[in-house]
């Protein structure tokens, strides 16, 4: 990186030394406010900034370009500003290759390594810019052997000897877009989390959003918590499995424990479904309904061999739509399904969401947060909980593309369901 020595216009008996860096800026820095945020962040951090150029598209359609240059006290605190605003696709406007390092054990990168965001990024080798795979927030950097390609990967995947990209020279990050919303289509909703929004508009952008997914746009991913049964929804679920609007399922013990507790006995932790009361012995319900697949060897089995014959498990196996049950330290039993190696859980999901395109994630916070660290930021997110608070999570932990709708999730599917069957 190339700084070079700035004077402010002062008197020489109070002339300060400062060290700055030029940077650019291009695409929808106007309308989408990465500009004012840029230099928000800028002035927080610490540093100064000058406008050298600025040219402003007139049409909605028109990108704009900027450059700065940024200014501070020292080395350490330009470089930790430059940091902060190349996640929102400020590039130095002198351009440098990235610095390649090798790892030098397995299960963790090298000092000073480079921290991926969500966001598209893109790395320089040999003059050349490189697109990074497999995008996903919290992972290093690496590079084929050939240097020819990169992608993330976690830092526990890293072996002895593989080439990682450190600090943050000759690296660029691409926003994804956030303009101004359009009058119809899934930008809609791009609005802070409420219970006062229009739900049934909501909801049926949802729909339509998932329509698309399902004529060829993309798949349909669901994160699911054990709500989905508790609260009477799973025959909604169920029907959104058949009908193809799920494509892929991520849930727990308990989702798939629940809905199996049901078809056997009709209760959902000992509370019958039907009228709503508590059921004899219903507290050991769930512990005999895992007992029964443990002993017949896999969810697989109990529906191949006609014992399970409901709910929505029964209608992945039926339907052929994968599953990912990951496991937690209070699970009873688990199921055999359950992944209980959490890096292997991860492991698993990581592969899975390759192609998703819209994440749906009902009632479960861990669940949610956990997926939602998985997806590049170009994968449209809906969360749906009763509380606020597990939207506002995940939007906090970076994964700001996440549309909140605050609602029980019976009401929600159902009407779902309702939009969609319309849109047949």
């Amino acid at each position: 990186m190339n700084h070079s020595d700035q004077s402010a216009s002062e008197t020489p008996s109070s002339e300060t030394s400062r060290v700055s860096e030029e940077v650019e800026l291009q695409g929808h820095i106007i309308d989408s406010l990465l500009l004012p945020k840029i230099l928000d962040e800028i002035t927080v951090m610490g540093g100064d900034f000058s406008i050298n150029d600025i040219s402003i598209g007139q049409l909605r359609s028109d990108s704009s370009h900027a450059q700065i240059t940024v200014s501070a006290e020292d080395e350490e605190t330009l470089e930790n500003i430059l940091t902060h605003i190349a996640q929102h696709g400020a590039t130095p406007v002198e351009q440098h290759d990235c610095v390649l390092d090798t790892a030098d054990m397995d299960g963790a990168f090298p000092e000073g390594f480079y921290c991926t965001t969500n966001q598209q990024t893109e790395i320089r080798i040999a003059g050349n810019w490189i697109a990074v795979d497999l995008q996903e927030m919290d992972c290093g950097i690496v590079v084929s052997p050939d240097q020819k390609t990169a992608h993330c990967l976690p830092m526990s995947d890293v072996t002895k000897g593989e080439l990682v990209v450190t600090g943050n020279q000759g690296i660029r990050v691409i926003p994804t877009e956030r303009s101004a919303p359009e009058v119809s289509g899934f930008s809609f909703m791009h609005s802070t989390v409420s219970s006062e929004k229009p739900k049934g508009v909501t909801v049926k952008e949802i729909a339509s959003e998932m329509r698309r997914a399902k004529a060829g746009a993309g798949k349909i991913l669901v994160v699911a918590g054990p709500a989905v049964v508790h609260t009477g929804s799973r025959d909604y679920f169920s029907e959104l499995i058949r009908e193809g609007y799920v494509n892929l399922l991520f849930a727990g013990n308990a989702l798939a424990t629940h809905d199996i507790e049901e078809s056997f006995y009709g209760t959902s932790l000992g509370i019958s479904m039907e009228h709503g009361g508590s059921s004899e012995e219903g507290h050991e319900h769930h512990l005999r309904s895992i007992n029964r697949i443990r002993r017949l060897g896999s969810i697989q089995n109990a529906v191949d061999q006609g014992v399970l014959k409901s709910g929505i498990m029964y209608e992945c196996v039926k339907n052929q739509v994968p599953y990912v049950l990951a496991g937690s330290i209070r699970d009873d039993g688990p199921l055999p399904d359950v992944i209980t190696d959490s890096i292997a859980a991860q492991r698993k999901m990581r592969e899975m969401v390759q192609g998703v395109s819209f994440c749906l994630m009902i009632a479960t916070t861990l669940h949610s947060i956990a997926v939602g660290n998985l997806l590049p930021a170009s994968v449209k997110v809906v969360c749906v909980d009763i509380n606020p608070a597990t939207v506002t999570k995940l939007a906090d932990r970076g994964t700001f593309q996440t549309v909140g709708l605050v609602t029980d999730v019976e009401p929600f599917l159902r009407v779902l369901l309702d939009e969609i069957n319309q849109l047949e």
